[in-house]
């Protein structure tokens, strides 16, 4: 495994891969891995030659009190489970190698970038569209890996990749779970044991939701407020949201005839989690 951390190395790598016919697969992360990251090195290792990981904790994405500074890294601990994947190249740029000084230029996808998440976040989308246009442009990938659990994100990537005619396949691959049911995120490293237990409420909601949704419940009014009554049975934990989108464009669905993306959000003492489901009618 190389482990690079110039733009120029890493172009010379995909250079070097795709002049010998490899198809290469991106795996963008900021770290702190665990296996939900692993399920997409392995996806990327059925559908390419070559496997790029990034590693990059990118301060774009961040508001000011939100995480930046203590979010988790562990990049000997992070590079030691990408060997044993066979990941064939991790690119771990400094910020100074990524923004440069003084950069100005933005990348945002414009409608789509302050719901869910963006509403609570304002500027957070403009920071992971800005950096994975970087990312693309470095790279060249074929393809890039991405999991279902930022359902937004994948959507809005989806939409910027489109709009500006970048030759990558977007993939979206399964949230990988706890055995009881609870996302697996890189934040959940700072739940304590009694916020461990609290995380749950938001996939209890989902669950409860996907019942109602399953039993033949269409209106999204009445399955957000099963879903909010759900997640208000934890007193240790506090929502964010809870909604009902198009899964492409992440508007807000008054009723289900299609494929719906059921997402919440909620914070666990300090620490905000995401989770989601899709339904099908």
């Amino acid at each position: 495994m190389r482990l690079v951390e110039t733009i120029e190395e890493m172009r010379d790598f995909s250079d070097s891969a795709r002049a010998r016919g490899r198809r290469v697969g991106l795996v963008p992360t900021m770290g702190a891995l665990h296996e939900g990251h692993l399920s997409l090195m392995r996806a990327a290792r059925e559908k390419c030659h070559v496997v790029a990981v990034s590693i990059f904790v990118n301060p774009t994405q961040f508001g000011p009190a939100e995480d930046f500074a203590k979010y988790p890294r562990n990049l000997e601990s992070d590079c030691a489970l990408l060997e044993k994947e066979r990941v064939d190249l991790v690119f771990v740029p400094s910020v100074e190698e990524m923004y440069g000084t003084g950069a100005i230029t933005w990348v945002s996808v414009e409608g789509m970038s302050d719901r869910l998440c963006g509403r609570s976040r304002p500027g957070h989308f403009r920071g992971v569209t800005t950096v994975v246009a970087k990312l693309f442009n470095i790279v060249e990938p074929e393809s890039a890996f991405f999991g279902q659990k930022d359902a937004a994100q994948v959507a809005i990537i989806r939409r910027m990749v489109r709009d500006l005619n970048i030759p990558v396949s977007i993939e979206a691959c399964p949230i990988v779970r706890e055995p009881d049911g609870l996302a697996l995120s890189s934040r959940n490293a700072y739940l304590k044991p009694e916020e461990r237990k609290s995380a749950l409420a938001l996939y209890r909601s989902l669950q409860r939701t996907r019942e109602l949704f399953e039993k033949g419940e269409r209106d999204s009014a009445k399955l957000i407020a099963a879903g909010k009554r759900e997640f208000a049975n934890e007193p240790g934990a506090r929502l964010d949201y809870f909604e009902v989108v198009d899964p492409d464009s992440l508007a807000a669905l008054t009723s289900i005839s299609d494929r719906a993306l059921i997402a919440v959000a909620g914070f666990v003492g300090n620490t905000r989690l995401i989770d989601n489901v899709l339904v099908n009618p």
